[in-house]
This record gives C-alpha cells, structure tokens and sequence, in this order.
C-alpha cells in the first residue's frame, strides 16, 4: 500500500507538499516531499524483499511518524484518520526492532557470515 502512496506522491510534488508539509511550516516542503515518497517507495521494496530490512522500516517509521504529528495538527485526535497511521507505524517499528525474520535475505546473508 505505501508503494502506491509514494508513486502517487511523485507524481504531483508539489500538490503533496501544498497539502501535507508547508501546513507544518517544515522547511524545503518540495525536497522533504521527496524524501517522504521515497522512504514509502524504498522502505517498502526493502521490507518485501527483506533485504536492508530493519532500515525499510525506520524509513516507514519516519513517514509514519510524521503522518501522525501532520494528522494531530491539523485535524486534531481523529480515530479514522489516525488509525491506518499507527498500523504502518507499529508493522514498521516491529520489523525495525525484531529483523524481517528467518527466511528474509538479511538472515540468509547472515547464516552466510556466520559459517565462515
């Protein structure tokens, strides 16, 4: 699902950085839109494959995060809109903290390492 919300994010920046980050008042809304479509495109490829996976799900994580701080501001303690936020952010979180599991590449490479 966030591949899909990165895609749609690239391809119109500069509506998401209208609608989502200069109501923040963040600096540099168009880059910071950038790297938001980028860490759902590259942490979700990652958290599929398994390969780099703790650091797909801190890039989730992050975007999730923000997500959530841009949803209190402005739309206040809304359960419905909250709600898909704090899923993405506890998988992420869960797989950043624990590793993508036993037969992720991450732990193929590491059974690798560890013969030698």
């Amino acid at each position: 699902m966030l591949i899909h919300h990165g895609y749609e994010k690239l391809a119109n920046i500069d509506n998401f950085a209208d609608a989502f980050v200069r109501p923040l008042h963040l600096p540099f809304p168009v880059v910071l839109s950038y790297v938001a479509a980028f860490s759902e495109v590259v942490g979700s490829w990652l958290l599929i494959t398994g390969l780099g996976a703790r650091l797909g799900g801190l890039l989730i994580a992050g975007t999730a995060s923000v997500g959530i701080y841009h949803a209190l501001m402005t739309t206040g303690f809304n359960i419905y809109l909250l709600e898909l936020l704090v899923l993405y952010l506890g998988g992420a979180l869960c797989v950043t903290l624990n590793g993508a599991g036993q037969f992720s590449i991450d732990e193929l490479i590491n059974r690798r390492l560890v013969k030698q």
